[in-house]
């Protein structure tokens, strides 16, 4: 079972990574991360690399295709490399997901059109005028589409998948074997449980630093 996860400059390191802890656990699974071209891709931060083992041409074929998210990603929604290897390997990937805003190179690509979608909370408007139909879910399964919410969520979208392909116990031992069991401080992880004012800091600092629709 091969699976590839997409990267780019500026991609959300957590987005890649926390897919990549869940499914390379997976019987069978063969975990490459892919890029452009192959070597060292940095994240959002600029301060951490992951290194691309292969370039697009090299899977043309994949079972499973993961596309992150982060501040990179509008760069890949209306052409380049990225978006002409998803729409050459979508037609017999098994399973097409993304995480947090990596639905909106997904749907950019056409391929989320009248689907059930998420993403980051923050870009719900733009995953909307891009075609999809924006869903406030974690995980939102429609065909072999799947997609996560922001971040942290591509964890428990990468176990769901996996429940799905190896079975429920699989996907526990999985779970337990990575020892996932969320205990936060805070409940303030979507906007409809933070505080008013913590929602109304983030959405404000966002338009200046991450604006999803003018990137």
């Amino acid at each position: 079972m091969q699976i590839a996860i997409a990267l780019f400059d500026r991609f959300t390191m957590l987005d890649a990574i926390g897919p990549y802890q869940v499914l390379a656990r997976l019987p069978g699974a063969e975990v490459t991360f892919v890029a452009d071209q192959p070597g060292p891709i940095a994240d959002n931060s600029g301060n951490h690399r992951v290194e691309a083992g292969a370039a697009f041409a090299d899977l043309p074929r994949p079972d499973i295709i993961v596309v992150p998210g982060g501040p990179g990603e509008a760069s890949h929604r209306d052409e380049g490399p990225l978006r002409d290897w998803l729409l050459a390997a979508d037609p017999t990937s098994e399973w097409t997901t993304s995480v947090c805003t990596g639905s909106l190179i997904l749907a950019g690509a056409g391929l989320l059109t009248g689907r059930r979608a998420t993403s980051h909370w923050l870009a719900m408007d733009v995953l909307r005028d891009l075609g999809a139909e924006p869903v406030n879910d974690r995980v939102v399964f429609d065909g072999k589409y799947v997609t996560a919410a922001g971040v942290s969520a591509g964890i428990d979208m990468a176990l769901t998948l996996a429940g799905r392909i190896a079975g429920d116990q699989v996907a526990q031992t999985i779970q337990l074997g990575i020892e996932y069991d969320p205990q936060p401080p805070y409940d303030a992880g979507s906007p409809a449980k933070a505080p008013d004012e913590v929602v109304t800091y983030l959405r404000d600092r966002s338009r200046l630093v991450r604006p999803f629709a003018d990137q």
